[in-house]
């Protein structure tokens, strides 16, 4: 079935559209399209309430396939179900966040998702390509300002799209600017980092340490997933 991350998350009330409870969830960022519907619903029938997706991992339609098929055989319901998807670094300019959600809603055939995040804190040029390059490989990267997207993630929510809106993989200065942005509507309702990258060493591990004391200060949820 290819790698299927199983993780447990505790979703506390400041998530709106749930009750503070302790969720088992699937990862599905290295499940590969072809396993991705009967992995989802393998995962729902015995339990797992939290499905984790991005746009970035290509299996959203699938996923959303296996949510609604266990929604109609009665298994679920859809508040249920926690969803998280994300939004890739080729989204960031405000123009296009909304757009790349909408693109999530429409692969899932869902109304909405319980969770939106900036999958990570660096833009990349807008276009199709998930990693743009240059003519010699070189990765193009775009200037956009992280306030004006999460701006752009505010009017998501306020949309309906989101029931939350958060972060992923953001440093303890990435996540004060949001926090301190002046005219903030709404705070990031946590910060998801992965400790399984293969480019965090000792030190990221350190710097996690002073980004939870300066997201406990704030109440901001931390979320670490480690593969089980």
């Amino acid at each position: 079935m290819g790698v299927v991350s199983l993780f447990l998350c505790v979703v506390e009330q400041i998530f709106t559209s749930s009750k503070k409870t302790q969720f088992r969830g699937i990862f599905m960022a290295k499940v590969p399209k072809d396993k991705a519907l009967e992995a989802t619903k393998l995962a729902i029938e015995v339990g797992f309430r939290h499905v984790d997706c991005a746009h970035i991992y290509n299996n959203e339609e699938q996923v959303g396939l296996a949510i609604r098929s266990k929604i109609a055989d009665g298994t679920v319901k859809r508040e249920d179900i926690f969803y998280t998807s994300k939004l890739w670094c080729n989204s960031h300019r405000p123009e296009l966040v909304r757009p790349a959600l909408e693109r999530s809603l429409k692969n899932l055939q869902l109304d909405y998702v319980d969770l939106y995040l900036i999958h990570f804190p660096v833009s990349l040029k807008p276009g199709e390509e998930m990693i743009p390059k240059d003519e010699n490989g070189k990765v193009l990267f775009d200037t956009v300002d992280l306030c004006a997207t999460w701006e752009a993630m505010e009017k998501c929510k306020d949309a309906g799209l989101a029931k939350s809106i958060g972060v992923s993989n953001f440093n303890r200065r990435q996540l004060e600017m949001i926090l301190n942005k002046p005219g903030l509507k709404y705070k990031p309702v946590c910060n998801q980092v992965s400790m399984t990258h293969e480019w965090m060493g000792e030190g990221d591990l350190d710097g996690s340490v002073h980004r939870y004391e300066a997201m406990k200060r704030r109440n901001v949820q931390y979320i670490r997933r480690e593969r089980e």
